[in-house]
């Protein structure tokens, strides 16, 4: 069984896979086009709120809020 985790529960370099993206569509349409969806790999380089994760080469700063979750499946080291 997979366990999916809130993004901001991740520890700094830990990496993920992305598997839902939640919340306002708006909000939701604005970080798919940050490259924010659903099997794309990232790493925390600094938990909190806001976050700061590595993705794609670059680095993306996320604000979570009651309207937006990510949920991410953490990737054991070596995978």
């Amino acid at each position: 069984m997979v366990d999916f985790v809130p993004l901001n529960q991740l520890v700094s370099g830990q990496p993920a896979e992305i598997s839902d993206v939640k919340g306002e569509p708006g909000h939701v349409h604005r970080l798919h086009e940050f490259g924010l969806r659903c099997g794309t790999r990232i790493q925390m380089f600094r938990p909190g709120n806001p976050c700061i994760i590595r993705m794609a080469g670059s680095k993306v700063c996320v604000r979570m809020n009651n309207s937006l979750q990510v949920l991410v499946k953490p990737i054991s080291v070596g995978n």
